[in-house]
């Protein structure tokens, strides 16, 4: 993308959007989470994401050969394994708020796009090089810098952390190898129904809890922040290269950490910050050596749904 055709400022407020947005969600997740499992919260949160997005496909398109067509899987396999592990990571990811600092947990987060690296040659068929090997050490020293491992006491949440970022990962590739055929409300659309149903079936394995009137507030802005999140960071992506919107991620670990420390009295622990700026590190060298598309189009955009 030419200089002249950037938009980092605008690009710069849609990452704010964005970060609000996920700082949003993990403060419903944990007030939902004081009365629902997991599975029950992805259960409101995705029947809430398939409701707007069926809404926005009856809307568009009114008629329902168009609609059909628009939202046919060219391959409902490769639909089902992605939305299989975005489910696990999601799950993974409420379970690892409820169990770690946040600041923790969003530090391990960041670490998805190296597990891309490392597994793009297994699902994607791409070349793994020297540069991707440094990445992933580089990127496991910050994991070991955020944990502290014989320092700090390891837990569940740490495993969860590492778990999602690896789901997500799994899902970034997926879902890039769907939208060759396929369009974003496609993908919208299975990933909501099909999260509804995964959600909904393995609530049932505790006993299905219904929420009380308390928390009803707060599975809506699940279900809106789930969705205005990826359509912010989409935005940014569509108006600034992956390199300069990557770096503005990271101001979510500092946001997120102060929200730790103001709501839930967590400590502000320097060396998560630390370990945070190396796998940020690792992230921008990753971008560099991919040959990342100076102006990703509105599909690449998509694919981090």
């Amino acid at each position: 993308m030419p200089a002249a055709q950037t938009k980092p400022a605008l690009a710069a407020l849609w990452m704010c959007g964005a970060i609000l947005s996920f700082t949003a969600m993990a403060i419903a997740g944990r007030a939902i989470q004081q009365e629902l499992d997991s599975f029950e919260l992805m259960f409101w949160r995705s029947i809430i994401g398939f409701v707007i997005v069926a809404g926005v496909v009856l809307f568009t398109l009114r008629n329902a050969t168009r609609v059909w067509a628009q939202i046919r899987p060219t391959s409902p396999s490769l639909h089902l394994t992605r939305n299989l592990f975005h489910f696990a990571g999601q799950n993974l990811w409420f379970y690892g708020i409820m169990v770690i600092p946040l600041s923790q947990l969003v530090a391990l987060e960041f670490t998805m796009p190296i597990w891309v690296a490392l597994l793009a040659p297994l699902v994607l068929g791409e070349q793994f090089t020297k540069r991707r090997l440094f990445v992933a050490v580089l990127g496991f020293a910050g994991i070991l810098i955020v944990a502290q491992p014989g320092v700090q006491p390891l837990n569940s949440g740490h495993l969860a952390g590492m778990l999602c970022a690896i789901g997500f990962a799994m899902n970034v590739m997926l879902t890039k190898r769907i939208m060759r055929a396929d369009s974003v409300l496609c993908v919208l659309f299975w990933m909501t129904l099909s999260q509804t149903i995964f959600g909904l079936v393995l609530a049932q394995w505790g006993g299905f809890t219904w929420p009380s009137p308390a928390i009803w507030g707060w599975l809506v802005v699940v279900g809106l922040s789930g969705l205005s999140a990826h359509y912010a960071l989409s935005s940014a992506l569509g108006l600034a290269p992956a390199s300069t919107v990557a770096p503005m991620e990271f101001l979510r670990l500092p946001v997120i950490a102060l929200v730790g420390v103001w709501l839930y009295a967590e400590a502000l622990e320097p060396l998560v910050f630390v370990g945070g700026g190396v796998i940020l590190f690792a992230n921008w060298l990753n971008l560099r050596g991919a040959g990342v598309p100076t102006r990703p189009s509105k599909r690449n955009a998509d694919e981090v749904l």
